[in-house]
Formats: structure tokens, sequence, C-alpha cells
């Protein structure tokens, strides 16, 4: 299950409401919800938020939360991601 999809649970969300009141298909929403590869855009993130009742910004910290920045380094005077 994908981080979206552990969302949808926690909240006991209808995935059918939410595909009704976004117009993202039930189909779309399986994916979303179980498939890591399936990427989620910022359209449907935002739609997601506003028909669960939750604060954009809170639902891309729950999803996106885990995420951090590569470490950079010197090597030599040059710039070289770790």
């Amino acid at each position: 299950m994908t981080r979206i999809g552990e969302f949808l649970s926690q909240k006991s969300v209808n995935r059918a409401s939410v595909s009704r009141k976004t117009g993202i298909g039930k189909t779309r929403l399986n994916e979303l919800s179980n498939n890591e590869t399936t990427k989620l855009r910022a359209d449907e993130l935002y739609l997601i938020a506003l028909a669960t009742g939750t604060k954009p910004a809170e639902l891309l910290e729950f999803v996106c939360g885990h995420l951090q920045l590569q470490e950079d380094t010197k090597v030599d005077g040059r710039r070289k991601n770790k």
C-alpha cells in the first residue's frame, strides 16, 4: 500500500465518494493507493485533500514527508553528490 493509500485508509474514506467529488476515476485511485510506481500528480493531491477535508500541505507532508535532500560533498574542489 502506498502513502496515499494509507492516508485514505486511516481517514476511513469512501473512495467512490472521493472519485465523485474529485473526478479522479476509481481505477486511478486504486492505482495511487496500491502501486508504488504510480506517480501522484499535484492536482490529484490537492483535490484528494479537499475531498477529505484535509489541508493540502498536511496531505503533502504525509505523502512526501519521508523524502530528504541528497548530501552534497566536495571532492578535489569539485562538487559531487553523495
